[in-house]
């Protein structure tokens, strides 16, 4: 019969980044049952084959599940190529468009290549749901379908609103939650992992469950990862994506730019390190005992390395120390002095956190608003020219394309450094702050 860790040890791994779980007391009870019996767990996440290509939000169940099979318990990668062809309405204010059946079978085979990056192959559990969706009858699905009512769909936040907007909602868009849902019937899951952002679907599985008699699954939610730009959900349409395929330089060039607040999360959430280590580590920082710098510096490399090798990620980190710490400025770029009081230039988070504000403390201004930068820089003229610039990513910072997207409004004062570059089209500057 195989041990499990005890029920604190177990704990103290799963409910790391976790922000919800319904409930609580019934996973401490199931973990319990589970250490008496030596059966483990049965743990489920899914994932629609949409794209070809993961990025580093969706590796924040991956992780997940790896701290599941980490501790003996059986996972399940489940590739929703069934309900794929629907497409996930969450967060959406239109219908998404369908995609082939060859397109998903495409990007179905991808992501099974991509997850093994961070699971053991050999003791996952990879299903497709069309192993029992595309076997359920008509009677069958009227019979699931039953047991839902459209008043309690349109309880969804996104169909809510696109109701009152009277936007149009497809029928087969209802039907989503409710697939997603007999996944974990099927599966006879004890938990199943998603986002916040999921709770309406994930939900709807212990209604089936309870329904087919079945032990009602523990949902455990993670928080949404917001992008490079640290305000949106990380997205590839958005132009603020990490990608797991990306080349190790690029990798670690992006997540060095990320905000000091930012860093921690994706310590919490993509990574393997415990809590009271990552609290340990904030701990030094404040005291002093560690550099900012050095602590997101070992952030990048230790993501590097999960994707890539020790050994990529090695060079990654050198080739990124030699052009922003070693890089000698050519006496023919200008300088260009930048009082860092200047009105609308330093930002700083609100006191119960989330939104940026504005400051004029160069003390508590954390954040450097990038279309103040660039006009202030002499390198745009007005705000709405630095704002395309930007979306258009046509700005370097010491010598690296600064990847802003859409999104990204502000970057870190640590991320620029004490004089950075910065150049766009075929005009460089090299700024001093004042303050």
């Amino acid at each position: 019969m195989p041990t499990f860790a005890p029920l604190e040890d177990q704990l103290d791994l799963i409910t790391k980044g976790a922000a919800e779980i319904v409930p609580l007391e019934a996973l401490k009870e199931r973990i319990s049952k589970s250490i008496a019996t030596g059966v483990p767990m049965r743990i489920k996440a899914g994932f629609d084959p949409t794209a070809p290509d993961l990025h580093l939000g969706h590796t924040v169940l991956l992780r997940k599940l790896k701290h599941f099979q980490t501790l003996g318990h059986t996972v399940i990668f489940l590739i929703g190529d069934s309900t794929a062809l629907i497409g996930d309405p969450t967060g959406r204010n239109v219908t998404r468009k369908p995609l082939t059946p060859e397109q998903i079978a495409a990007n179905a085979e991808t992501y099974k290549e991509q997850v093994f990056k961070i699971l053991d192959p050999e003791k996952t559990e990879v299903r497709y749901n069309s192993e029992w969706l595309d076997k359920l009858s008509y009677y069958d699905m009227v019979k699931l379908m039953a047991q839902f009512t459209v008043s309690q769909m349109l309880e969804r936040e996104d169909f809510h609103k696109r109701f009152n907007e009277e936007q149009p909602i497809a029928l087969h868009e209802l039907i989503y939650p409710i697939a997603q849902g007999y996944d974990s019937v099927a599966l006879e899951c004890d938990v199943e992992l998603g986002g916040t952002d999921q709770k309406f679907n994930l939900m709807r599985g212990r209604d089936l469950q309870k329904h087919f008699g079945q032990p009602q699954q523990i949902v455990l939610m993670t928080s949404i990862i917001e992008g490079l730009d640290g305000v949106q959900k990380m997205s590839k349409s958005l132009g603020n994506a990490i990608g797991v395929h990306e080349p190790a330089g690029e990798m670690y060039g992006k997540l060095m730019s990320i905000s000091d607040e930012l860093m921690w999360k994706y310590w919490t959430m993509l990574t393997d390190l415990r809590g009271s280590e990552i609290a340990r580590m904030q701990t030094d920082v404040v005291a002093g005992a560690l550099h900012p710098m050095q602590a997101k510096k070992n952030l990048a490399w230790t993501i590097t390395r999960d994707f890539h090798s020790k050994e990529e990620a090695d060079v990654a980190a050198e080739g990124w120390t030699k052009m922003f710490q070693q890089r000698g400025v050519s006496e023919d770029v200008p300088v260009v002095k930048i009082d860092l009081r200047d009105e609308g230039l330093l930002a700083m988070k609100s006191p119960n956190g989330g939104m940026l504000i504005a400051t004029s403390d160069p003390e508590l201004g954390t954040e450097i608003r990038l279309a103040k930068l660039l006009m202030e820089a002499g390198l745009a003229t007005s705000a709405g020219e630095a704002t395309r610039k930007l979306a258009e990513n046509a700005v370097s910072v010491n010598g690296e394309k600064l990847q802003a997207g859409k999104v990204m409004k502000t970057v870190s004062r640590e991320f620029l450094g004490e004089s950075p570059t910065l150049r766009l089209g075929k005009k460089s500057v090299r700024v001093e702050w004042v303050s």
